[in-house]
């Protein structure tokens, strides 16, 4: 370089004519960073950090500002309006790292470079940290924002419990249950998983509205309907945190122990069928009895049995016998197997008033004439209770009730309960079949006689067996002799061993009178090979004028 040349920066000025050339947009790459490069640097990296680009748009950078721009940008798109769930965490995660890298990015430009301007590299540090409020502000209302909807989320969802509750609270309950799980899940998560929202603090009230409907039937005093919701109700705290619950846990224990009793006691005596429901009280009594043993519905339950029992006793002598009888069965039943001794104990009262109610069944079924149940109840009664008083009575109810369902007239009345007294009439009665005959009567007495079969007997023609039945010179035919008192008689005739189906039971009615006596003669007699109808045989029974009367049966 020649002497006197100066100094110089070249490519700078114009022509020699003594301008200042402006200064550099950046620092040179080489060499050391300008003066006050670490305040520029801090200022640039606080203003990109505050997510504006900030720092970019002092140096000049403006498409690193626009990238800071688009991802501020993006985050806004995503996180508004504020959702329950917050901004995606890789969504945010993602706008960190590009704030830490454009701040990074803005620290090292700022550093190496000098930047032009009358700004001030103090006065920038605390504008970004001023400026740091901004983001840091907008998390704090965004995240209000957030708590907001998710308080608002939560509410719907109180609100769609409440719905499923409406809904089913208009269906029976075994229909509606799934509906009332359904809610009741939504108001043990909000309780339980949510205890401090705004949606929690009215699940109390929720809850107290929930039971009210579970248990509809028992505040409108459907008992036996409230059974299966009350005892629902009673399982929910094995589910549900008893805090949640509060008083509600152990509300169903005395509305189940009445309902219980109520619907049991309305069942009492029943045979699975009625009014009110299906089973005979025993399901719902020994509940109570097993779940609620100490319980003031427990300790009525033996009382109102016992005065069960005492009321059909009494309706025995009623005009439905029958009716009470099998409430009483169904009563001794049902205390029988209940568990509790006090209990127990009663069917003995029920089963002795059933021995009452059969006999007295019996006889009423006679007096409705009814004839063939009357005879079947008084049968089996005399075949049930052979050491009871009656039943030598009950056999008599039984035959005349026999005799009468073939010929009406023998169940005008009753038998008489004691024999009369006075003259006997002696009747004698000869089998002229070749089958076994039972003979059945009633009227002042009645009973039963069987006359064995006839060896040799044969069966007559219908014009033949009044002239000879009974008649055959040498033969000793079966007989039976009975003590008559005088009277209207009743009679049925039994084809028994020997007989075919086409042999008739025959009945006869007739009057015994003092100072006779009277025979009857039974044979049977062919039917016509054509089927016809055979013309009705003469009263079996005459009054003897003569060694043998003619009587006749078939």
């Amino acid at each position: 370089m020649e002497s006197g040349d100066r100094y110089g920066v070249a490519g700078y000025g114009s022509g020699g004519d003594g301008a200042v050339p402006p200064p550099p947009s950046h620092a040179p790459s080489v060499g050391p960073p300008p003066p006050g490069a670490p305040l520029r640097a801090a200022a640039a990296a606080l203003l990109n950090l505050t997510g504006l680009g900030l720092g970019y748009a002092l140096l000049g950078r403006w498409g690193r500002a626009a990238v800071c721009w688009a991802a501020t940008a993006v985050l806004l798109w995503v996180a508004l309006p504020a959702d329950p769930d917050g901004v995606p965490a890789g969504v945010l995660v993602g706008y960190l790292l590009v704030l830490v890298l454009a701040a990074v990015d803005g620290g090292r430009i700022a550093r190496r470079s000098a930047v032009g301007g009358a700004w001030r590299p103090g006065l920038a540090v605390g504008l970004g940290v001023v400026l740091l409020a901004v983001p840091a502000g907008g998390a704090v209302v965004y995240g209000s924002a957030r708590d907001e909807a998710r308080e608002q989320m939560l509410l719907d969802r109180l609100a769609a419990g409440d719905e499923r509750v409406a809904t089913a609270s208009g269906q029976p309950f075994e229909e509606a249950k799934g509906e009332y799980g359904k809610a009741l899940d939504v108001y043990r998560a909000l309780g339980e998983d949510h205890p401090g929202s705004r949606a929690a603090k009215l699940v109390p009230d929720r809850l107290k509205a929930y039971y009210d409907a579970v248990s509809a039937p028992y505040a409108k005093k459907r008992h036996c309907e409230a059974v299966a919701p009350l005892t629902y109700l009673r399982t929910l705290p094995d589910s549900v945190d008893k805090k949640v619950l509060g008083e509600l846990a152990a509300w169903p224990d005395t509305p189940l122990a009445d309902s219980l009793y109520a619907c049991g006691v309305s069942r009492l005596g029943g045979a699975g069928s009625g009014s009110s429901g299906g089973g005979d009280g025993g399901a719902e009594l020994g509940q109570l009895l097993r779940t609620f043993p100490e319980s003031a519905s427990a300790r009525r339950v033996a009382p109102a049995i016992d005065e069960r029992i005492k009321d059909q006793v009494a309706a025995l002598k009623g005009a439905e016998p029958c009716t009470a009888t099998e409430v009483l069965r169904g009563l001794g039943a049902t205390a029988s197997r209940l568990p509790d001794d006090s209990v127990k104990k009663l069917s003995a009262d029920a089963d002795e008033g059933v021995v009452d109610g059969v006999y007295a069944c019996g006889v009423d079924q006679f007096k409705d004439e009814k004839f063939g149940a009357a005879r079947t109840t008084l049968t089996d009664f005399a075949a049930t209770y052979k050491s009871d008083g009656r039943v030598r009575q009950a056999r008599n109810i039984a035959t005349a009730a026999e005799i009468a369902d073939d010929r009406p007239a023998a169940g005008k009345r009753l038998p008489p309960s004691k024999r009369p007294g006075g003259a006997r009439m002696e009747l004698v009665i000869s089998n002229d079949a070749p089958n076994t005959v039972e003979v059945l009567y009633t009227g002042p007495v009645t009973g039963t006689v069987t006359l064995r079969a006839c060896a040799g007997c044969e069966r007559y023609s219908a014009s033949e067996g009044p002239r000879r039945a009974c008649k055959a010179s040498g033969r000793n035919y079966p007989k039976a002799r009975l003590q008559l008192p005088a009277g209207e008689y009743h009679f049925l005739y039994k084809h028994g061993t020997g007989a075919t189906a086409r042999v008739d039971s025959y009945s006869s009615g007739t009057r015994v009178q003092p100072g006779y006596t009277y025979t009857s003669c039974t044979y049977v007699i062919e039917r016509s090979p054509f089927g016809l109808d055979l013309p009705l045989l003469p009263d079996p029974i005459q009054p003897v004028v003569s060694p043998w009367g003619a009587g006749s049966s078939r």
